[in-house]
């Protein structure tokens, strides 16, 4: 099992310096193909490492629980590892970041941005594979940093240069502050772990999380802010969401796509791997705070959503909303709030990556993502793409049957009974400020339907013959809506794993 491990690794680093070792012109051709086969294997190379028995679990990662394990030393003098190794908290992460850039490179077979340039593209996406991988796998803090920094450089060229090319300053501004913004906060992350390194003279993860930094003051305290900080920038929280909205409006479909499924889940996946087993004492000391924050994103998010006349940006927010309902179940410490939250993750990744390949139709045919340019009666236009968006909508706002539902139910469950050591009566305000910002989610994504789908046709006879629903758009949406509608029916299938906490 190591071995697969430190394939589906090195195989997207490898395969990205042999397709620019390649001359342009093949490359640009091949590309496409080239990364699907290549996205493919990993895909399947993480399904292989997928724990398909019942009761392994490894919210606390101890040499029994973790799988196919590489420890070997790599920085003695620092004592740092190369320590990588899977859990039920990270696999099925991998394996929706291994199935999302999968989509990704199969959308591109046919559908690329028009400066092309694809062999570059293709190429970034797999370096993005290997450095979200690597992250969700690490089981050593300074690995975790190194494959956490990995990913933002290729994003930030990705939305630089394959960005909404109407409008070049827009796009290289929204690149900029994406990278400025996520390197403060791992400049942030780094130095808290460097404080937990002074305290427990450890990097490794396994052993922090068996004998954890103890003190909710002084050091730890500190160490937990900072690394609580640089993370929730990733996520992204209120107030540090500023980067989001514009680097998904000015970002190409599949940049959209990975932005919001995978590159968002390094922020709480960090909290859960990191912060409440490492600092725990520490952690319970600022989870109110965290909890206040991820409730004001809840609502601020939502209330943005209504006031959006760009369908890219009003996904983009709603993400702030549904990473705030993430945060919110993290900060309980419960065992309901943190299986949301874990449920949620993955929830999201699905959803909202089809709402971006469904945004990015509709700007592909209007040539604009502005609601207003667009014009409405996409049922009569459109009627597949219609119908798809407001199944994705539906699915997004918790529609009960649908993979949105399970995590939001739960972090509320979490929230109106938290751990023993926080003030119930606080989360208690939390959960019902919460529970109005589903109404809010509810109203602005019918909102969206009513005013896009809806309508006269004939008020906007310009894109009456446009294109529907193409063979490769049904081939790269087909398994993230099968999934919306399996973990709607089905959420044992991710929730038995995360049974102990």
């Amino acid at each position: 099992m190591n071995a697969i491990l430190l394939g589906i690794l090195a195989l997207p680093l490898l395969a990205a310096l042999a397709l620019w070792a390649l001359p342009a012109a093949i490359g640009d051709r091949l590309a496409a193909l080239y990364g699907s086969v290549v996205s493919g294997l990993v895909l399947a190379g993480s399904l292989i490492l997928w724990p398909w028995n019942d009761g392994w679990f490894a919210y606390t990662p101890d040499e029994r629980a973790l799988r196919a394990a590489t420890d070997v030393p790599w920085i003695p003098a620092l004592g740092v590892r190369f320590h990588v190794a899977v859990d039920s908290i990270s696999m099925p992460l991998i394996v929706l970041t291994a199935l999302l850039v999968f989509l990704c490179c199969l959308y591109s077979l046919r559908i690329t941005p028009r400066i092309g340039r694809t062999r570059s593209l293709i190429a970034l996406l797999l370096v993005i594979e290997a450095g979200v991988i690597g992250t969700f796998s690490a089981m050593d803090l300074v690995l975790f940093f190194l494959c956490f920094e990995i990913v933002l450089i290729p994003m930030w060229l990705v939305i630089d240069i394959w960005g909404d090319e109407h409008d070049p300053a827009g796009r290289k501004r929204a690149a900029t502050t994406f990278v400025l913004m996520t390197v403060l906060g791992s400049a942030l992350m780094l130095l808290g772990f460097l404080l937990v390194y002074r305290q427990a003279g450890t990097f490794d993860i396994v052993r922090l999380t068996n004998a954890p930094v103890l003190g909710g003051h002084g050091i730890p305290l500190a160490a937990a802010i900072l690394i609580a900080v640089g993370l929730a920038v990733k996520v992204p929280l209120w107030p540090l969401h500023i980067w989001l909205p514009d680097a998904h409006a000015k970002a190409p479909t599949v940049g959209s796509v990975l932005l919001a499924g995978v590159l968002l889940k390094l922020g709480t996946y960090g909290m859960i791997r990191i912060l409440l087993p490492v600092l725990p004492d520490a952690t319970v000391t600022i989870a109110p705070y965290l909890a206040g924050f991820s409730t004001v994103a809840i609502i601020a998010g939502s209330l943005a959503c209504l006031a959006q006349t760009d369908v890219k940006r009003l996904i983009a927010y709603s993400s702030v909303g549904h990473m705030g309902f993430i945060g919110l179940g993290i900060s309980t410490l419960s065992p309901a709030g943190l299986r949301g939250a874990l449920f949620a993750n993955i929830a999201h990744g699905i959803i909202t990556g089809l709402l971006f390949f469904l945004a990015g139709a509709i700007k592909d045919r209007h040539d604009t993502s502005d609601l207003r340019a667009i014009g409405r009666a996409l049922y009569a236009r459109l009627p597949r793409i219609g119908a798809l968006l407001t199944f994705a909508c539906l699915a997004s706002l918790g529609l009960p049957g649908l993979a949105g539902f399970w995590g939001e139910m739960l972090v509320l469950l979490g929230a109106y009974d938290p751990s023993d050591l926080l003030p119930r009566t606080t989360y208690l305000v939390l959960m019902v400020i919460a529970g109005l910002g589903t109404v809010l989610t509810a109203a602005y994504f019918l909102r969206l339907v009513r005013n896009l789908c809806q309508g006269d046709p004939a008020e906007h006879p310009a894109t009456a013959f446009a294109v529907d629903l193409s063979r490769i758009e049904l081939i790269t949406w087909a398994p993230l809506v099968a999934l919306t509608v399996l973990l709607g029916v089905w959420p044992g299938l991710l929730l038995h794993q995360w049974g102990n906490l």
